[in-house]
């Protein structure tokens, strides 16, 4: 044994070093990856054109080099290493260096019709919020509603989806849920109250029951003890009736502890329920301000990616996209999806009770105490001054001059001026000239008009709005977003990009349009989770148009369908910005929001498709293809 002790000696502390070993490789390998991660962006930045270089190096061809430019610019817009803005501007770059297209002819694509659309709709919307319109209209639709707990959610849903139409959605989001949380602190507050008082007043009712019993039990008591005395057995009869009062006190302490147990039941059930319901408002208030968007052009980035894809796609369309016509095709769907999804919340949340939720009944003590709270927020706002009442006639004129511009069932006011021969007068014009006067009506009265003597000294009141509010409020980058996918799809035409995907997906023609349009709604509703819904639209919306033009289908077929469901983000906190601002607020989960959006989406999907071959036939003769649509195939 002792020729091998040395041999043993040098295994061991052979294995007790390389067991020493492991816990600093281990370190070694956390703090590594751990760099790894905090440069992800810069590596992504370095590594992802230097991978895909080989593409262009490979296929010199211009279908080649758009491909190398798109595919970079899809994989950084899904990361996120650099701003979306900044990669929307790449095809400046790119475009020239890569010889696909003139710097001049790229430049053009940033600030085109749909633009200006987009940006007169951003001025109003900002108008709307900065003299706080729409907190006046939120709250008066909310007191025409009702606060009626059945019905809360289902007005606090409509008012939201309503607002979203003409704001952004996370304005209409982060103004909702406060007035929302207000009303259910209020309700259960109330409920908390008549809880107190009805256990208190069940307190002193055992009381006054109890003092009775112990008034007849001492009348008895005295009168045994009388009777035990004669007959000579006194002590033993006390002793008797001490045990009895004992038993008497355990019951009474018994019967109060289970009315504490039940009173404690009760109010963590009602703490259970007003979390549910809290739940299901933050929920429905961030799902309706998504839904609401889709209903007007102006009202998410998307619709207006369609518009300007299609006109730039298909020149000669005839304006088959125009506010009235999105209006008259999307506003049907977003009142169908707003109810399927209010009743799927009601029931995972609530609870749906036909009688209950339909029924007419009289007003609680509760139901009037948060009526009163959103008056009392109404009245806060006081009466409704100039400023608010100029920008309630603007926006009107708005609505009203977009609607009548070109309703497609008779000729419009611009039809019969402007546009006899060409399309003069688009929606951007009205939206530009309508956002204009903002900056040019004063936003009070002149201290003369309203017999104020000092008119001669006072300061002239400043304009409805400032450059430098809208400087601050408008969001630039969704203006280069939407500039970066025009110049994407004129880059993917002018190369030959788009007639190459088209020549590819032609063994598509065996499939039956109404499921190809179900398989990408799905396929664009998952990519949006993860990725920007505008980097989405921007991205599908070109090749569903080269698509749809080599299987011979009509492109508003899949691309109307395609824009909605880059909506259906409703699965995690940062598909949307409206999603994270409930998340952040409420008490929510990420498996509440899986739970609800999940089904959400199938909804969406389904009510799309239902829309699209129903109604969207009739409007846009979608089961022809039309002779507009061969424009883009080009050899």
């Amino acid at each position: 044994m002792l020729l091998f002790y040395p041999v043993f000696t040098v295994r061991d502390s052979a294995i007790a070093s390389h067991t020493s070993c492991a816990p600093w490789i281990m370190a070694g390998c956390c703090t590594f990856l751990n760099i790894l991660w905090k440069y992800r962006n810069y590596i992504i930045v370095v590594l992802t054109p230097l991978l895909l270089l080989p593409l262009p190096l490979l296929i010199p061809t211009p279908e080649g080099k758009c491909g190398f430019a798109i595919i970079l610019m899809a994989l950084y817009w899904c990361t996120e290493c650099i701003p979306l803005a900044v990669t929307a501007l790449l095809p400046v770059i790119l475009f020239p260096m890569l010889q696909i297209m003139e710097s001049d002819e790229v430049c053009i694509q940033y600030l085109k019709d749909s633009n200006m659309l987009f940006f007169g709709g951003l001025v109003v919307a900002i108008a709307v919020e900065q003299w706080n319109l729409h907190k006046r209209i939120a709250l008066q639709v909310l007191l025409v509603i009702g606060v009626k707990p059945s019905f809360l959610m289902v007005g606090f849903m409509s008012t939201t989806a309503f607002l979203s139409m003409w704001i952004s959605n996370s304005a209409a989001t982060a103004m909702m849920l406060p007035i929302a949380k207000a009303v259910l602190d209020q309700l259960s507050d109330t409920e908390a109250r008549a809880e107190e008082k009805e256990w208190e007043m069940m307190v002193v009712s055992d009381g006054e029951e109890n003092s009775a019993f112990q008034m007849e039990d001492d009348k008895t008591d005295t009168d045994s003890v009388l009777h035990v005395q004669v007959h000579g057995f006194t002590k033993d009869a006390i002793k008797h009736e001490n045990s009895k009062d004992l038993q008497d006190a355990g019951e009474d302490d018994n019967y109060c502890c289970a009315k504490r147990a039940e009173a404690e039941q009760r109010r963590a059930n009602r703490e259970q329920k007003y979390s549910r319901l809290s739940k299901g408002m933050s929920l429905g208030i961030c799902y309706s301000a998504s839904i609401g968007g889709t209903a007007t052009l102006t009202g998410t980035t998307p619709n207006v990616i369609l518009k300007g894809q299609i006109d730039e796609l298909f020149p000669d369309n005839g304006g088959i996209i125009n506010f009235a016509s999105w209006f008259g095709f999307s506003f049907p769907n977003m009142v169908l999806m707003l109810v399927l999804s209010w009743l799927w919340l009601q029931i995972l949340f609530v609870g749906f009770n036909l009688k209950e939720s339909f029924g007419c009944c009289t007003k609680s003590q509760g139901q009037k105490e948060d009526y009163q709270v959103i008056k009392h927020e109404y009245k806060k706002l006081g009466p409704i001054r100039f400023a608010e009442a100029c920008v309630l006639l603007i926006f009107t004129l708005l609505v009203l001059l977009w609607f009548t511009r070109d309703p497609g069932f008779i000729p419009g006011w611009a039809t019969v001026l402007f546009n006899q021969q060409k399309k003069y007068v688009t929606d951007g014009t009205v939206a530009i000239l309508m956002s204009s006067l903002f900056f040019c009506i004063p936003s009070s009265l002149p201290p003369c008009c309203c017999g104020s003597s000092d008119g001669a000294s006072a300061e002239a009141p400043p304009p409805l709005l400032s450059w430098s509010i809208v400087h601050q409020k408008l969001p630039w980058n969704t203006l280069l977003l939407l500039g970066g996918g025009f110049a994407l799809a004129h880059g993917s035409d002018k190369s030959g990009l788009s007639a190459w995907l088209g020549d590819t997906l032609i063994p598509l023609q065996n499939i039956p349009p109404f499921a190809i349009s179900i398989l990408l709604c799905l396929l664009v509703a998952l990519f949006t989770e993860c990725s920007s819904n505008t980097a989405t639209t921007t991205l599908f919306l070109p090749i569903l148009a080269s698509m749809a033009v080599a299987i011979k289908i009509h492109p508003m077929y899949v691309m109307i369908p395609c824009t909605f469901a880059s909506n259906l983000a409703f699965m995690l906190p940062v598909a949307t910005p409206p999603n994270a601002i409930a998340f952040s607020f409420g008490n929510l989960k990420v498996v509440d929001m899986v739970k609800a959006g999940s089904m959400l989406n199938i909804i969406g999907v389904v009510t799309i498709n239902l829309a699209i071959n129903t109604w969207g036939v009739a409007m846009f003769h979608l089961n022809t293809f039309p002779e507009w649509a061969n424009v883009t195939v080009k050899p």
